[in-house]
């Protein structure tokens, strides 16, 4: 179980990596965001959601740090909080979400016929289509309120972790 848990988490990561690139090796950000402590997470509003209060307390603690370093990253500025606050929501609904589907998964995959396994694996794709749309959406408004500097940086963040899951890949 511990092992199935930890595929978990590194799935809704790898998810969320995807939308939110970090800045390892990045010219534009001049030095990494360190990780934030467990202590330091500050509880969010979407505990109080059903879908985030049914998250692992390890994803939510894993989404805050990957918001809170993205934010620095981005040099998101007091004006861009309302579009940006909307982004961060979309990534703990995203990541709670996922991490539902996934705990709903590891309780029963050991009885599941081969077709409920297909029709469990296809309902995770389906949900991570959706959730990508909806994250999507938050980012157009979000992107489209950065200035220059703040555009050329998060293309490069995303060029990099695409380059980078690519390279993965081969």
């Amino acid at each position: 179980m511990r092992i199935e848990t930890t595929m978990r988490i590194k799935t809704i990561l790898f998810c969320a990596a995807l939308l939110a690139p970090s800045v390892a090796g990045t010219a534009i950000a001049q030095q990494a965001v360190p990780p934030l402590p467990a202590t330091s997470v500050p509880p969010t509003p979407a505990a109080a959601t059903p879908a985030a209060s049914a998250a692992s307390s390890a994803t939510q603690k894993a989404t805050e740090q990957r918001i809170q370093a993205l934010k620095t990253q981005l040099g998101i500025t007091p004006t861009q909080m309302p579009l940006w606050d909307a982004f961060a929501q979309a990534m703990r609904d995203n990541a709670a979400s996922t991490d539902q589907l996934f705990q709903r998964r590891a309780t029963s995959v050991s009885t599941m016929s081969a077709v409920d396994n297909m029709h469990s694996y296809a309902e995770i794709a389906r949900d991570y289509a959706n959730n990508t749309e909806r994250l999507s959406t938050a980012f157009d408004s979000l992107y489209a309120s950065l200035s220059d500097p703040q555009k050329q940086a998060a293309d490069t963040l995303f060029r990099q972790q695409a380059a980078a899951s690519a390279q993965a890949r081969k």
